[in-house]
């Protein structure tokens, strides 16, 4: 953990007022949404404020986002949060964000372009091919990690400076969401080293720093951020961002990481053995340990802190499959759940790929499509729903079975994200994995982990996660279920190899099809 700073007039101010309520805030830019949270000092939750947002497709393989818009709904939240509230004292600010992204910023911090997302965004397929020829797959992975995929944020850079050359003259900083709420709060322009190391191949996972002669190749023009490790203090409110927010001047503010590792803190499921399994728009897994782990198929990262290795995965959809298939059949999730509940394991004969955005890993296949096999009119939405949750389920199986034979050594599960609220999706994920998962009492994510990475840099005793968020639920595996999902998982991992080439050719199809609606 990274040393206190300086005691500054608000942590004293706070000691001389009983009254005044001491907390530390909170903020994760998501997917779909922005969330800030207000959090004491022990960790009970004070006030919590969302933003939903959109992000835009403007093509097939595109997935984007106006990066002014993390700021704005920054303040907004800030806002909500403190205004009239005389009774709290904010000792902190934690930031945390989706990522890897790559936002592309001006001398001025005008960003140049909309930001381009994680790996949902597969664009830059042209710079990828382009990179392994140059430097070679091999050492590419020996420097970075991981193999080049569309979770790498690298080819993104590339491709803005050979798709959109003249926006890339204009850029001079890279950020992602935590780094550019730090850099608009504090004026400090960092990166942590566990969102650094997912720009690949612009990281050595090993030194710890960034390569100069690939940043040099690849990002010609662009200042290197400076790394920080996420519990690290990046600077203080600025009067400029205190006059914004409403968030005193001086106040520490914490460099954060992207979200699936601040929300990993918010239940300490970063220590080595431990995986945190994430239920959210899409699914994410990481796999904390000591030493580095290389396997072609996941992501081999440094983690949120210094010492700790990660090897991660993740689907592409898991809520944003339930999501379509609600919108879809115009009902509502209570009802979809009893009805996939009464469909049992198997959903009935009917099994599916979960693959609706191409998918991540293991399988790191952007033009992979959703199958749903075995349908008959005999069928429900209740079967449908159940088979898409069991897609989930499988997908995750597949992830934690090549990361144990790339040598991850897991001993625990900690389930998170909106998904646990719950039982069925938790149920099904552990008969189908055979897993025990443990749920903590908050679930809320990583705005609550983004509050607790702040409040252990800035307290005289810094707080112990198990004493903030206990685990109050364990689901244990039945293994009658799990035996029937072993067959299963062999029918799924069957079904991608028998239907790739025709997912491929669909792919191309709506690839041309999107050209022609777009008048491309």
């Amino acid at each position: 953990m990274a040393a206190r700073p300086a005691e500054s007039v608000t942590t004293r101010r706070i000691k001389e007022d009983a009254v005044t309520q001491a907390c530390t805030l909170g903020v994760d830019v998501g997917t779909s949404s922005t969330k800030g949270v207000l959090v004491s000092v022990d960790g009970a939750l004070v006030a919590s404020a969302t933003r939903a947002h959109d992000v835009a497709r403007p093509h097939a393989g595109w997935v984007e986002m106006d990066g002014d818009v993390w700021w704005q709904e920054f303040v907004a939240i800030a806002h909500e949060l403190l205004d009239g509230r005389d009774d709290i004292q904010v000792t902190g600010v934690g930031v945390s964000g989706m990522g890897p992204c790559v936002l592309l910023a001006d001398a001025g911090d005008r960003p140049v372009r909309p930001a381009i997302l994680y790996g949902v965004d597969t664009r830059a397929r042209r710079q990828i091919d382009r990179m392994n020829d140059e430097l070679g797959v091999d050492e590419i992975v020996r420097v970075g990690g991981s193999m080049l995929s569309s979770q790498a944020a690298g080819p993104k850079i590339a491709w803005v400076a050979d798709e959109e050359p003249d926006a890339y003259a204009r850029a001079r900083r890279l950020f992602m969401p935590a780094s550019w709420l730090a850099r608009r709060l504090t004026g400090a322009y960092v990166l942590d080293h566990q969102s650094a190391s997912q720009t690949t191949p612009l990281y050595d996972i090993e030194a710890g720093r960034w390569h100069e002669q690939w940043w040099a190749r690849y990002a010609p023009g662009l200042e290197a951020p400076e790394l920080h490790w996420a519990d690290e203090v990046a600077g203080v409110v600025t009067p400029a961002a205190a006059e914004a927010t409403g968030i005193p001047a001086g106040t520490p503010v914490v460099t954060g990481t992207i979200d699936a590792w601040t929300e990993a803190v918010s239940v300490g499921a970063h220590e080595p053995g431990d995986l945190m399994l994430m239920y959210g728009t899409t699914m994410f897994l990481i796999a904390t340990g000591e030493q580095t782990l290389r396997t072609p198929s996941m992501w081999t990262t440094v983690g949120a802190f210094e010492g700790t290795r990660n090897l991660a995965g993740g689907l592409a959809t898991s809520g944003a499959l339930t999501a379509w298939l609600k919108d879809l059949t115009a009902a509502d999730y209570p009802t979809l759940l009893a009805e996939a509940a009464a469909s049992g394991v198997g959903a009935r004969g009917l099994l599916a790929l979960p693959y609706f955005a191409g998918e991540r890993t293991p399988i790191l296949d952007p033009d992979a499509r959703g199958v749903i096999a075995g349908l008959t009119l005999s069928h429900s939405r209740g079967d449908l729903y159940r088979a898409a949750l069991e897609a989930t389920a499988l997908g995750v199986r597949h992830n934690v079975e090549t990361m144990r034979t790339a040598g991850a050594d897991i001993r625990r599960i900690v389930a998170v994200g909106g998904g646990t609220q719950g039982s069925l999706w938790l149920q099904i994920v552990s008969d189908a994995t055979g897993l025990t998962q443990q749920v903590p009492q908050t679930t809320i994510g990583a705005s609550y982990g983004a509050a607790f990475l702040a409040a252990t840099a800035t307290s005289d005793a810094p707080p112990r996660i198990e004493d903030w968020n206990p685990v109050t639920t364990t689901i244990e595996p039945r293994p009658e279920a799990t035996a029937a999902y072993d067959e299963l998982f062999d029918l799924y991992v069957r079904l991608y190899e028998g239907t790739v080439d025709v997912a491929h050719a669909l792919a191309a199809r709506q690839a041309e099809t999107a050209k022609t609606e777009s008048g491309a």
